[in-house]
């Protein structure tokens, strides 16, 4: 018999790996078989398995769309569409670009949009430099409005009086003060019964030109006759707290004197007072005449009226004259008040008045020895 050969590539028990390699018993690398990838495998798919993916992707959504939105599936139409052959009457028929748009609804604003956009050359305009101006004159008005209405007080920071003193001049820094910040200052405290901080800020200002803030402010405030005394407190605590000219105050003072008697005048007549200027005598004359005026009045004058007399006899009691002294010492036996009446004649009687002054001033140059010197007081001898 036969025997059959053994495989070259099977290995014999106990035979080294060495010995096996120079025998040549290796088993031979297998032919390589080409195969074809199944359909699932493969990463192209024919068409008709495409198409089947794609209606069933299809009909899933539309069941979840009915599902999750069924008013939307409920209004949607499907549209119908037929890919034909085109007649002779579609291809003549005018179409429009209306027809492939929706009747959508647009607010006034996006049509006008819209038009300006489909038509550039009608959207232009032509504006004059007056027109911009007058516009931006109300804008200015409505911002100013808004600021009265909502904030209750316009703020005077924007609108500073020192900025109007500085430029205008002294007749229209007069006029402003007049026509626009004392009505404003009148309006706060009958509203609030108290000034705005940026207002009062704003009346300290105006006292760079002091003329225009006594002709402008305090003289017609006075001469109206409906000061109340809270406004005559508040404007006269400006005067009492800001340095103010001499010449100015005392021009104020004298106009003051001279005008009819209100609780108002006494107020601002006993704080021109308290500031102790050197008055000429031409105002302190009218300061007197002022009370004397009212020697023979059958009212009784109020406490107002008496203080600001005890503030004139204790600050300028050496500057009146002797005939003064005797005139009021007669006007508080007549008009007197228990508690400030003794005050006054106190200061009046310990007063020496300015014309007997004068008289011991010129007793005293005429008691001076003259002097008279000779030739021996030169040296000539």
């Amino acid at each position: 018999m036969v025997k059959p050969k053994k495989s070259k590539t099977a290995p014999g028990k106990n035979v080294t790996l060495e010995k096996q390699l120079t025998q040549g018993k290796v088993s031979k690398q297998k032919s390589k078989k080409k195969f074809q990838l199944r359909a699932e495998e493969s990463s192209v798919l024919d068409g008709k398995t495409s198409n089947k993916i794609l209606a069933a992707a299809k009909a899933q959504q539309l069941e979840l769309n009915k599902y999750n939105f069924p008013s939307i599936e409920g209004t949607k139409k499907q549209p119908n569409i037929s890919i034909g052959e085109l007649t002779e009457e579609d291809e003549n028929k005018n179409v429009s670009e209306n027809d492939f748009m929706d009747n959508l609804e647009i607010d006034e604003e996006d049509a006008k949009a819209f038009e300006r956009y489909q038509n550039p050359q009608e959207g232009k305009r032509t504006l004059k430099l007056s027109d911009l101006i007058l516009e931006k004159i109300q804008e200015k008005q409505q911002d100013i409005q808004s600021k009265l209405t909502e904030d209750g007080s316009l703020k005077i920071e924007d609108i500073d009086p020192r900025i109007f003193c500085s430029v205008l001049s002294h007749a229209m820094a007069q006029r402003f003060f007049n026509l626009v910040l004392l009505p404003r200052i009148r309006d706060d405290l009958c509203e609030y019964k108290k000034l705005n901080m940026h207002l009062y800020n704003a009346l300290k200002k105006a006292l760079f030109k002091p003329a225009a803030f006594m002709k402008g402010i305090i003289l017609p405030l006075l001469e109206a006759g409906d000061c109340s005394l809270r406004e005559a407190i508040i404007f006269g605590s400006v005067i009492a707290r800001s340095s103010i000219p001499v010449l100015h105050s005392s021009a104020c003072l004298l106009k003051i004197c001279e005008m009819g008697y209100t609780g108002a005048n006494s107020i601002f007549i006993r704080y021109f007072l308290d500031k102790r200027y050197a008055l000429p005598y031409r105002v302190i004359d009218a300061a007197v005449f002022h009370f004397i005026r009212f020697e023979n009045d059958k009212r009784e004058m109020p406490v107002l009226w008496h203080q600001s007399l005890l503030t004139f006899s204790q600050r300028y009691k050496n500057d009146i004259s002797s005939e003064q002294k005797e005139a009021l010492l007669n006007l508080i036996r007549k008009q007197s008040n228990p508690k400030i009446t003794p005050e006054i004649r106190r200061e009046l009687l310990a007063s020496k008045c300015r014309d007997v002054e004068m008289m011991e001033c010129d007793n005293d140059i005429a008691a001076m020895p003259e002097e008279i010197y000779t030739d021996k007081d030169v040296g000539y001898e």
